[in-house]
């Protein structure tokens, strides 16, 4: 009996592992597909040359396409999209991405790990050490003792702008521009705005306007490149942004421009603020989540259940597989109960925010009794920028719960009016010159000798 159980047991174990009989090519059996389900899939070539599919056949389901093909793709690290009827695409595996209702599951399942502020807190602890963690920042480095390059002081309407660089480690810059209310006494409320990857970065006027009228309202603002970006490429380049640890970077940089901030003597340290859209709204959030000394936030065209940020810059380090998992939505609640608004769009990855992940931030606002100073503008007929619509939302909400003075940019009628703000010439912006020439001789040139520093 037993010489007879050891031979099923051997006939079992080489069928499964030993017999290579049903290995295909993937671009085979991609054909396969196209022609047992009358479908058109389209992939740039790249993707499949020079992959196979062990067991092929075996993973075709008769009656459901999509089923098969995510049988087939998964264990190539490949996913697909629907384009229309019948048609789709084939793209890398998007480890950032869910599908909506994935993301919504995952909101109902974290919202049983607490029931009040006691058992939020404990959560939020532990995701904020993981999150440390993650960002090899549990430790800080050490800060830089060099004062900051500020260059081109120019005065228009009501402000001034000027040109700063500021060295976060030895020999990594990060440059920006401080916007300062003109004829304003006492302290006045300091806002951080980190960039996004809208082209032009912080030299775009949607940029340049949300700053000037922070300024003019009584605020000091201060706009901020993103890493290996703007005049940040000048010491990397451009493909270094889209590695891990640009993220870590751009945590550093903030926290090392609000260091800076802090210590002016006309900074209320009780008012303190940061907003960017797309990847700025994902720095707007971590950055709020780790920085107790951020008193408000508002993140824009970023809050998703199922969107983690499609750069490394905003999601490399693995900040959200904290906590055995989490995501955007649960990171903008560690905010909480601090004044958030939240501006989101109907026509990207944060169309469904006021029926889905709005409520999640409420239900813990509200353990606090704070639902009140949390709000949604939801602009479903608009897309994903930092336009006019939402910035006067911006303007609103700060006037509100930092006592700005709406009137100091409002016209006549009441109406707010950003006409009296000058957009400059990109080059009018830069520290460091046109071509770089300024660039201190102590800059790091390649990210190898930064990952050593972070190291």
């Amino acid at each position: 009996m037993a010489a007879v159980l050891l031979l099923v047991s051997s006939v079992t174990v080489f069928a499964q592992t030993a017999d290579n009989q049903f290995k295909k090519p993937l671009k085979e059996v991609i054909q396969q597909i196209e022609s047992r389900y009358s479908v058109k899939i389209r992939y740039p070539e790249e993707l499949v040359k020079d992959k196979y599919v062990t067991y092929a056949d075996w993973r075709f389901r008769p009656a459901d396409v999509e089923k098969t093909m995510a049988n087939i793709l998964s264990s190539q690290d490949i996913t697909f999209a629907k384009e229309g009827d019948k048609k789709y695409k084939l793209q890398s595996y998007q480890y950032h991405l869910k599908t909506p209702e994935e993301g919504k599951q995952q909101l109902n399942y974290l919202a049983t790990l607490y029931q009040d502020v006691a058992s939020w807190e404990r959560r939020k602890a532990a995701l904020r050490s993981c999150m440390w963690d993650a960002l090899k920042l549990s430790k800080l480095p050490a800060k830089p003792n060099s004062q900051p390059i500020i260059t081109n002081k120019r005065t228009f309407d009501g402000y001034t702008v000027e040109n700063v660089a500021i060295e976060t480690l030895p020999g990594l810059y990060v440059t920006g521009s401080l916007y300062k209310p003109l004829n304003t006494k006492g302290l006045m409320p300091v806002i951080l705005n980190p960039d996004g990857h809208f082209g032009d970065g912080r030299y775009r006027a949607d940029c340049q306007y949300r700053c000037a009228m922070q300024a003019r309202m009584g605020a000091i603002a201060f706009s901020y490149d993103l890493f290996a970006w703007g005049e940040s490429a000048l010491q990397f380049k451009s493909e270094d942004h889209r590695k891990s640890l640009a993220q870590t970077v751009q945590i550093l940089n903030g926290m090392r421009i609000l260091d800076w901030l802090l210590t002016r003597s006309n900074a209320d340290a009780k008012r303190v603020a940061i907003s960017g859209g797309s990847g700025g709204g994902s720095q707007t959030m971590l950055m709020t989540a780790l920085d107790d000394r951020i008193t408000l936030s508002v993140p824009v065209v970023m809050l998703s259940s199922y969107h983690s940020g499609g750069c490394p810059c905003e999601s490399g380090m693995g900040v959200h597989l904290c906590g055995n998992g989490t995501n955007n939505v649960e990171i903008a609640t560690m905010a909480a109960p601090r004044p958030q608004l939240v501006i989101s769009d109907g026509k990207d990855w944060t169309q469904h925010v006021p029926d889905t992940e709005f409520p999640f931030l409420q239900r813990v606002y509200g353990f606090y009794g704070k639902t009140d100073v949390l709000k949604n503008v939801h602009l479903p007929q608009e897309g994903h920028d930092y336009g006019k619509s939402k910035r006067l939302a911006l303007y609103d909400f700060l006037a509100q719960h930092f006592s700005l003075d709406l009137k100091k940019v409002q016209d006549k009628t009441g109406t707010i009016d950003e006409s009296k703000c000058t957009i400059e010439p990109y080059p009018a912006m830069y520290v460091f010159g046109e071509k770089g020439e300024n660039l201190p001789a102590n800059a790091i040139r390649k990210f190898e000798d930064l990952e050593k520093l972070i190291q």
